[in-house]
C-alpha cells in the first residue's frame, strides 16, 4: 500500500516548468500555421503551382510523424533533456535553409529538417507530463499545456499575414528562427532530467519489445487512431482553407490570419474545460462528446455552403466548434494512449503521435489535389475523417484501462 501511494505521489511542477513546456510545444505548431497564409504568394514567387507548394505542408507533417517514432524512444533510452535540445537545434537549422532558399527542393528540405526538429517539444512535453504526474492527472496537465500552447496557432497566422504583406514571404521564417532561439535557451537554462528510469544499453531489442506491447493493444491503437482521424480533420482544413479563402473567395492572407484565430481559440476553450472535468468524467466521455461535437460542426457547415453562404464566417464558425471538440478529445486521447504503459511513455507519446500527424500528411495532398473551383472536396474529406473517429471510439468504449507496469 505504501509502495503504491509513493508511485501515484509526484512532484508538484512550477509554473516556471509548465510555461517551458508550452513554449517547445508551440515551436512546431508554429512552424504549420505561421506560413500558411503565404502559400499563395510563395507558390508564384518560386514559380510553382499551389498543389506543388502544399507539399511544404504535407512533407513537413510526414516529416514530423518520421520524427516522433525516433525522438521517443531515443528519450526514453537517453533521456528528455538532451534529444530535446538536439531537436530544438535541428529546428533552427530548418529555418534557417527555409529562409535563405531559392528553390521549392531548398525549401521542402528545409521544411523537413524544420519538422524533424521541431517535433521534439511536441513528443517529450508530453512525456514529460507523464513523468511528473500520476495516470490520473495527465489528461487534465497536457490540457493545460495545450491549451497554452493553443496561443501560437491562434496568432501565427495573424502575425504571418501580416509578415507576408508587409516583407513578404521569407519574415516568417526569420520570426520562427527568433522564437526557436529562445526556446532553445529556455530548455537550456530551466529544464532538469524528469526520465529517471532510462532504458538500458540493449536499445534496440527493447525499443522493438516496447512497440511490440504497444501494437498488441486494442486500447493502445483505440486513443491513438482516434486522435489520428481527429487531427486528420483538422489538417484537411488546415491544407485547404487558405485555397478557399484567397482564391474561391478571394480575400487577402491578413483577413485569413484574423478569421483562423476563431479556431485555435475554440481550442483553447476545449481544453479548458477538459483540464477542469477530466478527472471526474474520465476520457472516454471527454473523447465521446468530442467526437460527436465534430461531426455536429461538420454538417453545419455543409448546411451553411449549401445555402449558398460562401463568406469566411460559413467556414470559420463551425470550425470555431471543431476547436472545441478537439480540445475535449486530444488530450484524453493522449493520456490514454501514453498511459497503457508508462514505463514506455517516451515511445507510445511518439507513435500515438506518429499516426496523429500521419494522418494529417495523409489528409493534407489529397485535399490540395481536390481542390478547384468549390469548397465541397474539403467538406467531404472532414466528414469521412470525423466517421473514422467515431468508429475508431469503439475500440476503448466501455473499456477499463488495465493497471499499469512498471
Amino acid at each position: 500500500m505504501n509502495h503504491h501511494n509513493a508511485a501515484e505521489a509526484r512532484p508538484a511542477v512550477k509554473p516556471g516548468l509548465i510555461a517551458l513546456l508550452i513554449a517547445v510545444s508551440a515551436v512546431s505548431p508554429l512552424g504549420i500555421n505561421m506560413y500558411l497564409p503565404s502559400m499563395p504568394g510563395m507558390a508564384r514567387a518560386l514559380g510553382v503551382d499551389f498543389t506543388t507548394i502544399q507539399l511544404t505542408l504535407s512533407l513537413y507533417l510526414g516529416a514530423m510523424a518520421l520524427g516522433q517514432l525516433i525522438i521517443g524512444p531515443l528519450s526514453d533510452r537517453f533521456g528528455r533533456r538532451p534529444v530535446l535540445l538536439i531537436g530544438l537545434l535541428t529546428f533552427l537549422t530548418g529555418s534557417a535553409l527555409c529562409l535563405t532558399a531559392q528553390s521549392i527542393g531548398v525549401l521542402i528540405f528545409g521544411r523537413i529538417v524544420q519538422a524533424l526538429g521541431g517535433c521534439a517539444g511536441v513528443t517529450l512535453s508530453r512525456a514529460i507530463v507523464r513523468d511528473l504526474y500520476g495516470r490520473n492527472q495527465v489528461a487534465s496537465m497536457i490540457a493545460y499545456v495545450t491549451m497554452g500552447m493553443a496561443v501560437a496557432p491562434m496568432i501565427a497566422p495573424t502575425i504571418g499575414g501580416l509578415l507576408e504583406t508587409f516583407f513578404g514571404w521569407r519574415a516568417s521564417f526569420a520570426f520562427l528562427i527568433g522564437f526557436g532561439g529562445l526556446a532553445l535557451v529556455f530548455a537550456y537554462w530551466r529544464l532538469s532530467e524528469t526520465n529517471h528510469n532510462r532504458a538500458s544499453g540493449e536499445a534496440a531489442r527493447e525499443l522493438l519489445q516496447g512497440y511490440g506491447s504497444l501494437f498488441r493493444s486494442r486500447q493502445f491503437w483505440g486513443y491513438t487512431l482516434v486522435t489520428g482521424f481527429v487531427s486528420a480533420m483538422f489538417f484537411s482544413f488546415l491544407a485547404g482553407a487558405p485555397y478557399v479563402m484567397i482564391e474561391l473567395f478571394g480575400r487577402s492572407p491578413a483577413e485569413y490570419g484574423l478569421y483562423f484565430a476563431m479556431v485555435p481559440c475554440g481550442y483553447m476553450l476545449g481544453n479548458f474545460a477538459t483540464g477542469r472535468i477530466a478527472a471526474t468524467m474520465g476520457p472516454n466521455r471527454m473523447i465521446l462528446a468530442g467526437t460527436l461535437l465534430s461531426l455536429t460542426s461538420i454538417a453545419a457547415m455543409a448546411a451553411l455552403i449549401a445555402a449558398g453562404f460562401l463568406v469566411p464566417v460559413a467556414l470559420f464558425g463551425p470550425m470555431l466548434f471543431i476547436g472545441v471538440a478537439n480540445g475535449l478529445v486530444l488530450p484524453s486521447g493522449i493520456a490514454g494512449a501514453v498511459s497503457v504503459r508508462p514505463d514506455l511513455a517516451g515511445a507510445a507519446s511518439g507513435l500515438s503521435g506518429s499516426f496523429q500527424i500521419g494522418f494529417g500528411a495523409v489528409a493534407a495532398p489529397i485535399v490540395g489535389a481536390a481542390l478547384s473551383s468549390t469548397v465541397w472536396p474539403l467538406i467531404v474529406i472532414m466528414t469521412i475523417c470525423s466517421l473514422l473517429a467515431i468508429v475508431s471510439f469503439t475500440l476503448v468504449a466501455g473499456q477499463h484501462r488495465p493497471a499499469p507496469r512498471g
